[in-house]
């Protein structure tokens, strides 16, 4: 399974970004899509995730209410839309597909590359 995020870049606070995950290959036994993000210094985090056949969500409390996780089977990607978009938000951001819908890094077994996220005061 490879997976290609896609969408950062540099935005004001208040902004706005949505984020891509381009899914292909051998996707059997795939069940979920996670966002997670890691600024410099700093753990990775959870983000949000997806289940990909029923579309079951989870998200991080510090992105509720303005981050929204989706997918379109049909494409094979996955998005994460990101709104009202604070100085916190700055990070690299990775997407991974893994077999069940989970919070933490070590539940996925694929990742793709980090896409950058900048968001200014």
């Amino acid at each position: 399974v490879q997976l290609q995020a896609s969408g950062g870049g540099l935005v004001q606070a208040g902004g706005s970004l949505r984020l891509s995950c381009a899914v292909s290959g051998c996707m059997f036994g795939l069940r979920a899509v996670g966002w997670f993000r890691q600024a410099p210094g700093k753990e990775r985090e959870f983000v949000a995730a997806i289940s990909w056949s029923g579309g079951h969500t989870s998200s991080a409390d510090s992105v509720k209410g303005r981050f929204t996780i989706s997918r379109d089977t049909a494409k094979n990607t996955g998005y994460l839309q990101m709104n009202s978009l604070k100085p916190e938000d700055t990070a690299a951001y990775f997407c991974a597909a893994g077999r069940a819908l989970a919070d933490t890094p070590d539940r996925y077994n694929y990742w793709g590359q980090g896409t950058q996220v900048t968001v200014s005061s």
